[in-house]
């Protein structure tokens, strides 16, 4: 059993895994010494009565969050500090971006290095084998562990919003000026501070009734107050957005560059000197030596069964310039070995289930029944 590169093939392969992906093979290889599934390399252009199938490598989804803030300048912005006291009111309207969040979080992809075939016959015993979309086995005998799919990002709704001059009284909108405008638009603002500040005394010549509706009556005055100071102020409309990276790493990875962030424009280009650049180290962290997966596949080519990862370690860490930012450690088919289970658990004699981790290719669950 040898791997085999993908060049040449990918005709046959997606004619097999258009195949519905909980297969019935109903029948396995026989060999002199009984009945074994025979697990051979694939071969372009050859596949003889069989299945194809993946093992995974683990590759890193890193999801990075920003809000974008759009200030927008109000009508009375040039006035803020002389009416408001309010000091370094921009004039101009400005975007900005700040990154929120950065998660990692490890998926599996398929290995196109460690492509495999199952040839079987009619004189054994049925075996169900389940394929992922991609190919990637994922259990024998048994339902597979139904995945999660990523939950798609959907921003908070942003609340309706208020028309300002809707709470301007006439003087105001029949002043004969924008300084006018802006001095009488003050004093209201000040007026109704002065009127809040009363019914919170309880000095206010129409109290309320009950706590619920002085709840109310106060709620009115802070939006009204915030609407007509929003004309001094300006607005700021914040929407969250949602990026997503995958990264497959073949083996160690030293500060390969992942994005640039830039807090005026947001994530730009990667030889864009305006953004600030983030860059992913990956590690690994396999305490036992590996071995040559290749060479060991080699050996073992005679014999027969399916082929599964023992995963090793790596730990993923994202650098903002030299500061690193987010690191996770993660179970790792690349750092790992590949191994060989025997096929004489899966002949007519054993009653063999067997469940496949879709990340690392390693085995989660495997039952064999031996005959009474």
């Amino acid at each position: 059993m040898t791997y085999t590169k993908t060049t040449g093939i990918k005709t046959t392969i997606t004619r097999l895994l258009k195949k519905p992906l909980f297969l019935i093979l109903c029948s396995l290889y026989m060999s002199p010494a009984g009945a074994q599934t025979a697990t051979s390399a694939y071969q372009p252009g050859v596949t003889p009565d069989g299945a194809v199938y993946f093992l995974p490598t683990t590759a890193v989804r890193v999801t990075v969050q920003m809000e974008k803030a759009v200030y927008t300048p109000g009508d009375f912005a040039l006035y803020a500090e002389r009416f408001l006291r309010l000091k370094d009111v921009p004039t101009e309207p400005n975007t900005a971006y700040r990154i929120l969040s950065i998660n990692q979080t490890a998926i599996g992809v398929p290995d196109t290095s460690k492509v495999f075939s199952v040839k079987f016959n009619n004189k054994t015993s049925a075996i169900n084998m389940a394929l992922s979309e991609d190919g990637i086995i994922l259990a024998l005998n048994t339902q597979p562990v139904p995945q999660a799919s990523p939950t798609p990002f959907k921003a908070a709704p942003k609340p309706a919003a208020v028309n300002p001059r809707q709470y301007m009284n006439e003087e105001i909108l029949a002043a004969g000026s924008l300084a006018k405008m802006a001095q009488l638009t003050a004093q209201e603002i000040y007026d109704v501070r002065d009127s809040r500040s009363q019914l919170i005394k309880g000095q206010a010549d129409f109290m309320p009734k009950d706590g619920e509706q002085m709840k109310m009556m106060l709620g009115q005055m802070d939006q009204q107050e915030k609407a007509l100071t929003s004309l001094f102020a300006g607005t700021t409309a914040r929407d969250t957005i949602e990026r997503t990276f995958v990264i497959a790493p073949s083996g160690e990875l030293t500060m390969q560059p992942l994005f640039r962030f830039s807090k005026r424009f947001g994530l730009v280009d990667s030889d864009d000197m305006s953004g600030e650049p983030y860059s992913i180290c990956v590690q690994n962290q396999t305490q036992l030596p590996a071995t040559d997966a290749v060479q060991a596949a080699k050996r073992k080519k005679a014999e027969n069964g399916f082929y599964y990862n023992i995963p090793g370690k790596m730990r993923c860490i994202i650098y903002k310039g030299n500061k690193a930012v987010s690191q996770e450690d993660f179970p790792a088919a690349q750092f790992g070995n590949v191994e060989l289970l025997s096929g004489d658990l899966f002949n007519k004699h054993y009653g063999t289930r067997l469940r496949m981790n879709p990340v690392t290719g390693g085995i989660d669950k495997l039952e064999a029944e031996q005959p009474k």
